[in-house]
């Protein structure tokens, strides 16, 4: 048996999982297509997302939770099938997937307290959670798939996932889990994946019609940077109640530039401020914010229901902290609906044939990347014993910041990001709930 343990400042402290066995490859249940699957420019590059969920099972159920989820993982995998395989570069230097079958990492774990136990801990970036799930970490030619069930002395289990990012976004990631469930349950999947990338193929010959590299921005401040790479980095969370959401929306709407502005547009641009005031920049210092924007109902015609892969396009606003912070809330809004409009078929087909011939993307100074996970329909898995009581994920990256659904009817939204010691002082003062 394989032991860790760490100490946590939050939840409980010196939680114990025991790894039980070892580590098993689960194929899929049936045969599958071999060979090389294609991947689309927007598929990007390999690297792994960290979710959990969290489960409150009983004992009075004489389904063992471990290998109910193990016995669907093969079943599912015969519909997902390029997850069984591994990743390769094809002869143009590119990703693609190798159909190898060679199958998806299953883990059987057993935790030592009940998940009431670690419920305050139940944020990214707990030390806590972090056990739940299996490192791979220097593995060659790893699984683009890792699992790992842990039970917990209530009865209760947490299934820690780790999928690389270039075999689905977080749409597809959701459809895939919810699938999963229900083949776990006995149940059809009631959306099938649509596994043809070839939709998203460069044209022949590429048209580039729009600007899509993102520009070095040039650091006006050593102050600033200084800040920037201050090791004391504090990660927070803040929930935007539903009213507290609707005032934000009322206040950017006073001014009548706006003529509506929607939650994410709202709660985007309050943070991107607030942010930009925290860190004390210099007021011609040029920042960003970077998020996606689903493409699947704006290409012409759509994407099929059930697209397996990444359709996500990223998009960039940019301003100085001048402009953010001297002009109307209004304005800071306006700015991010001009972007997400101009995510239209002609403006995702210039992109993808970009990215044909531009395969390098560099690092971005003074982003914020934003991922919207409160869109995301992770909360209706079901394996057999109702929806988690806890799902999302369980690192955040540098820059990085979540929104996260919260609450009973997920209508809250909680506001996830790491920022230096002396500039989350002020961010919390600043935004005031």
């Amino acid at each position: 048996m394989e032991e860790t343990s760490n100490s946590t400042t939050s939840g409980i402290a010196n939680l114990s999982v025991m790894i039980e066995g070892e580590p098993t490859l689960i194929f899929p249940a049936e045969k599958t297509p071999e060979g090389e699957y294609f991947l689309s420019n927007l598929d990007y590059g390999p690297f792994m997302i960290h979710t959990i969920y969290c489960f409150r099972k009983t004992f009075d159920s004489e389904l063992d939770a471990a290998t109910a989820i193990r016995e669907g993982l093969a079943k599912v995998l015969v519909y997902y099938y390029p997850l069984a395989g591994r990743i390769a570069m094809n002869e143009k230097n590119r990703f693609m997937i190798n159909c190898t079958g060679e199958g998806a990492l299953f883990v059987e774990a057993k935790a030592d307290c009940t998940l009431g136990d670690i419920n305050v801990s139940m944020k990214p970036d707990s030390a806590s959670l972090g056990k739940l799930l299996y490192d791979i970490n220097g593995v060659q030619n790893p699984p683009l798939l890792v699992a790992q069930v842990t039970k917990f002395t209530c009865g209760g289990f947490c299934l820690g996932l780790s999928m690389d990012h270039i075999i689905f976004d977080g749409i597809g990631a959701t459809e895939f889990v919810n699938s999963w469930g229900e083949v776990t349950r006995g149940l059809l999947i009631s959306n099938p994946p649509f596994l043809d990338r070839a939709l998203l193929k460069a044209r022949v010959p590429p048209m580039v019609k729009f600007a899509h590299a993102f520009e070095q921005i040039i650091d006006m401040s050593s102050d600033t940077v200084a800040l920037l790479e201050e090791k004391t980095l504090v990660n927070k969370s803040f929930v935007f109640r539903l009213e507290k959401l609707e005032q934000l929306k009322k206040e950017a709407m006073e001014d009548e530039v706006l003529k509506k502005c929607t939650t994410f547009e709202t709660l985007t641009a309050f943070m991107w401020r607030a942010q930009t005031k925290a860190l004390r920049l210099h007021p011609d210092q040029q920042v960003r914010v970077v998020f996606t924007v689903d493409a699947r109902s704006k290409l012409d015609p759509p994407l099929p229901k059930g697209y397996f892969g990444n359709a996500a396009v990223l998009i960039s606003c940019q301003s100085s902290a001048r402009e953010i912070l001297d002009n109307p809330f209004s304005t800071t809004i306006q700015k991010i609906q001009e972007k997400i409009k101009m995510v239209t078929n002609d403006y995702i087909r210039s992109g993808i044939d970009f990215f044909e011939e531009q395969h390098e993307r560099k690092p971005l100074t003074y982003t914020i990347f934003l991922n919207a996970w409160s869109r995301l329909a992770f909360h209706s898995v079901d394996f057999g014993w109702g929806g988690p009581m806890y799902s999302g994920p369980l690192h955040v990256a540098k820059n990085v910041v979540l929104f996260l659904p919260h609450g009973k009817e997920r209508r809250d939204i909680n506001l996830f990001l790491g920022l230096p010691a002396s500039a989350m002082k002020l961010f919390e003062e600043i935004i005031d709930i």
